[in-house]
């Protein structure tokens, strides 16, 4: 996946910061991007796409990108996802956490790698969208596995507030327990309004 990232070295870019999402999907919670610039590519932990790798690799992973990269976190809560749509909350948590991070790298010969095929910026900074970029990007593997790993804390530190809705076990995706609780219980003060369809 470092061959990618020097691909675009070669475009005469000096910082890349690979810029991922995770939680478009849930029925609840909040979506969160996590924006990495990667200083030292030598990593003892596995990197790859946050979904193709299990949650303690996560979390090895998860502790050394803090200690090799420069780090920005975006977390857009549920509301806000209900009242822009899920899209604009994305593009809106992407931006936020990218620019963290050119706060520290600045936007001179700087190129953003972003997960996916489309993206909206008012950024000083070039970009490129990447499909599959999780699995093709080095930074933005990271950047996937920064963001899986704050969501899933967050839903599990929710599921001792909500302890009936499973957040622990679904991470506010639509399974079938989660679906029977909502109809049980109702939504509760973090569920997504917008994406409730029973």
């Amino acid at each position: 996946m470092i061959n990618f990232e020097l691909s675009i070295k070669d475009e005469g870019f000096d910082h890349i910061v690979g810029i991922d999402e995770a939680g478009r999907g849930p029925l609840a919670g909040p979506v969160v991007a996590s924006a990495v610039l990667v200083k030292d590519y030598h990593f003892t932990a596995k990197i790859a796409d946050s979904k193709k790798i299990s949650a303690r690799q996560r979390e090895a992973a998860f502790h050394e990108i803090l200690d090799k990269a420069c780090v920005g976190v975006g977390i857009i809560s549920e509301a806000v996802i209900d009242r822009i749509n899920i899209l604009e909350a994305t593009y809106l948590a992407m931006n936020n956490a990218a620019a963290r991070v050119l706060e520290e790298s600045g936007p001179q010969r700087t190129c953003l790698l972003v997960d996916g095929n489309r993206f909206k910026t008012d950024l000083p900074t070039p970009f490129k969208t990447v499909t599959a970029g999780d699995s093709k990007s080095f930074s933005i593997a990271c950047a996937s596995i920064v963001a899986k790993v704050i969501r899933d804390r967050i839903l599990t530190a929710y599921d001792q507030v909500y302890p009936q809705y499973g957040f622990k076990q679904h991470k506010g995706y639509g399974t079938v327990l989660h679906r029977q609780a909502i109809r049980t219980y109702g939504p509760s003060l973090i569920h997504r309004r917008s994406f409730i369809h029973l």
